[in-house]
């Protein structure tokens, strides 16, 4: 088990864990909500047990708020990342991943993909993209286009469990 390098989530008030937590789930504060509100033990210091309260909670919430928490996300490249209005999170996910240095014919691209996956799921494209670079995102949208919409739903709260994780790490 890992230990939270910058804070001790069983020694937090409830306003203070929401405080901190609140952007784990994508503009979905309420995740961090009910994990408090499940009581707080010394087990949710580390990092795998919070994470995994954390995706209980989404993976056990009714589709119409799992369907609000996955359209809380960004486009990947969209005009959110290019105007600057990203979560600090996602704008650092993004860059990690190169997306800020598409060709003009790349943006264009995940322009073209994220508007033909929106039309057909509803929803956009997620994708935990630390440690995978703009082409191998290119490529997973390019695949994942021709899921089915429940494949797709799935894979969209799999990879927000992934994204927590990651953003969990960081603390």
């Amino acid at each position: 088990m890992s230990r939270f390098q910058t804070l001790t989530p069983s020694s937090l008030s409830r306003e203070a864990f929401v405080k901190a937590f609140a952007d784990i789930y994508e503009h979905s504060p309420w995740v961090a909500e009910k994990a408090y509100d499940l009581g707080q033990g010394t087990d949710l210091d580390d990092i795998e047990a919070l994470h995994a309260r954390m995706s209980d909670i989404l993976l056990s919430a009714d589709h119409a708020t799992q369907l609000a928490l996955i359209n809380a996300h960004p486009d990947l490249a969209g005009k959110a990342a290019v105007q600057g209005q990203l979560t600090e999170a996602s704008t650092n996910e993004q860059a990690g991943a190169g997306i800020h240095q598409c060709t003009s014919d790349e943006f264009a691209r995940f322009t073209e993909l994220n508007d033909a996956y929106k039309a057909k799921f509803a929803f956009p494209f997620i994708m935990a993209v630390k440690g995978s670079n703009r082409h191998q995102i290119l490529a997973a949208f390019e695949t994942r286009i021709h899921n089915s919409a429940d494949a797709e739903f799935a894979c969209a709260l799999a990879e927000i469990n992934k994204i927590a994780m990651f953003r969990l790490q960081t603390l």
